[in-house]
């Protein structure tokens, strides 16, 4: 993730992702980092692109990638050149930076893209060539830099500096081998690359994360903690004869960093830090005061259905913006279902009823149908889930619906924009498609006026439902969301039907396990902190949060539960 720890506050120096394959799985990450530093560059292009080279790749190191088989890419932005020598210097001197950095580290850069329309009237942009970095690796040697625990020696790994204050590319080389040969022993367990605020902006974010503090040794001289050092790597060393580099300090228990007699509270520095930006992009907006109760409804779902079947066919339709359709084919597949994926075509008027008679067909012979994830019509306003509906409406679909639920005890769920279209649709909280009203519950705008994308927790409330056979009430799962529209309102005599009934799924919670308001845990400001919702026979579910995202190797810098079972459970229904 973006930002890793419990509290998801630092920052990752590189974006990893595993390779995608549409079926079975991998360990296979792709890594990538940009290093770039505008005050450096517009003192001297020539280092300014060096560094950036530097950085991107000890981005790479830090984040648990080999040295082998990195490559790199540019991207160059300078003031309009024109006739004047002085000028394209800025560009060239750049140029033969980036390529020292190259011929020094023996890598190639591959691609890349260049302007020189930087200016404007009088105005120009600095000399900027920010470097690219990518590899590839195995997930299992991924590592993040945030601190783990209280109590770990914190070391420097340096490399030695040439008269221009450049790294010596053999140290270099070196000190990448012995940074990487103590991650993957498990002696280091976190690990950051000082960049812009040197030694003590990396420190500082490191203590966000897991909200853990930081002690500097009283040898180390306040230049070093302050000054550029690029090549440098802050380890976090948990345990093992370490004897490389030279000792930083201790994390602490104490939410403080501390040197010498002064110390400073880092709920106040964290304030800083996150308010710089408030006033332009406001992320802590104020959110009610309200005691959120925890719903609780023990009552396990006792119904089977008539047919069983050792391999369930699902149905999951793709409408135009779903995004989330492969990622729930292996959800699926990986529970032991036979998952189709269906294209709803909508070009032109025949192709969207041959798309209806064609899902009608299918729906015939599927157990369970999903409707995953996405952005529906671009979600535009008052729209996500729009086409959906429209579709769902269709009166030969609707028969099959009907016939799915009503008959033949069949599933159906929906997540993120299906779980919009559902509710649109009053399959949750009723079971079967009406003409919804202004009595009826719904999904609308965020109450922080824009999208959120990170991870949550949500508390199960009940386990009056097919889809909840393997988890109990109370579990706390930890799951990711990325909605713009999925604030849950209902009235109160609603929520309070829903709760007696068993028929509110999940809520968001804090980190102490309590239904909350807080934008923090409750992204969206739900009513009553409601995440899912079920039919009155559990049938069918919605819920905001993707619980199909999950599998190894996934949030490695966010721990927690990821899997609710849902699938799996889905599956055993039917044997």
């Amino acid at each position: 993730m973006p930002f890793g720890g419990k509290y998801q506050m630092t920052p990752s120096q590189a974006m990893v992702h595993l390779v995608s394959v549409e079926k079975g799985h991998t360990d296979t990450v792709s890594y990538m980092a940009w290093g770039g530093n505008p005050y450096i560059a517009e003192r001297s292009p020539y280092h300014g692109a060096y560094l950036a080279v530097i950085e991107s790749v000890c981005k790479l190191i830090a984040s648990g990638a080999d040295f082998n088989d990195v490559y790199l890419s540019f991207q160059e932005y300078f003031k309009r050149l024109g006739k004047d020598p002085k000028r394209w210097g800025q560009p060239m001197s750049a140029l033969l930076g980036a390529f020292k950095a190259q011929m020094d580290l023996k890598i190639a850069a591959i691609g890349g893209k260049d302007s020189m329309s930087g200016t404007f009237e009088d105005i120009d942009v600095p000399p900027t060539l920010v470097s690219f970095a990518v590899t590839t690796g195995e997930v299992s040697e991924v590592v993040s830099p945030e601190f783990k625990h209280a109590n770990h020696r914190v070391i420097v790994i340096k490399p030695e500096y040439d008269e221009n204050n450049l790294p010596k590319p053999e140290s270099l080389i070196k000190v990448f081998a012995t940074v990487t040969n103590l991650l993957r022993s498990g002696k280091a367990v976190s690990c950051f690359t000082p960049t812009f605020g040197g030694i003590a902006e990396g420190v500082l974010k490191s203590c966000l994360g897991n909200k853990i503090g930081f002690r500097y040794s009283d040898g180390v001289d306040l230049t070093e903690i302050f000054k550029y050092n690029y090549g440098a790597f802050v380890l976090e060393i948990a345990g093992g004869n370490v004897d490389e580099g030279f000792l930083l300090g201790y994390t602490e228990p104490d939410y403080t960093i501390s040197y010498k007699d002064d110390t400073l509270s880092l709920d106040a520095l964290q304030a800083v830090y996150e308010d710089k930006l408030e006033p332009v992009y406001s992320c802590n907006i104020p959110t009610k005061k309200i005691i959120v109760p925890n719903f609780s409804f023990d009552k396990a779902s006792d119904i089977a259905p008539y047919v069983k079947t050792a391999k369930p066919k699902v149905l999951i339709p793709v409408f135009p913006g779903t995004n989330c359709e492969f990622d729930t084919a292996k959800a699926f597949a990986d529970a032991g279902a036979d998952p189709e994926i269906y294209v709803i075509r909508n070009l032109t008027a025949d192709d969207v009823s041959r798309s209806v008679d064609e899902f009608s067909n299918k729906a015939k012979d599927s157990q369970i149908i999903f409707v995953p994830g996405g952005f529906s019509g671009g979600d535009e306003p008052d729209g996500s889930g729009k086409f959906i509906t429209a579709f769902m409406r269709n009166g030969a679909v609707k028969e099959q619906i009907t016939d799915l639920l009503e008959n033949r005890d069949g599933l159906m769920g929906g997540i993120c924009n299906g779980f919009q279209a559902l509710i649109k649709l009053g399959l949750v909280p009723y079971g079967k498609i009406i003409d919804t009203d202004e009595n009826c519950p719904t999904l609308t705008y965020n109450d922080i006026g824009r999208h959120q994308s990170r991870i949550v927790q949500v508390r199960v409330a009940s386990n009056n439902s097919p889809w909840l056979k393997g988890v109990k009430v109370g579990d706390i799962v930890n799951v990711p969301i990325s909605h713009g529209e999925g604030k849950f309102v209902a009235n109160d005599d609603l929520i309070n039907s829903l709760s007696a009934n068993g028929q509110i799924m999940t809520q968001y919670v804090d980190l102490s396990g309590n239904a909350t308001m807080d934008i923090r845990f409750n992204p969206n400001g739900s009513a009553y902190a409601i995440e899912g919702i079920l039919s009155p026979d559990g049938r069918v579910f919605g819920k905001m949060g993707h619980s199909e995202r999950k599998g190894y190797g996934l949030y490695k810098n966010v721990q927690g539960d990821f899997d609710m079972k849902l699938f799996e459970s889905a599956v055993k229904y039917f044997k």
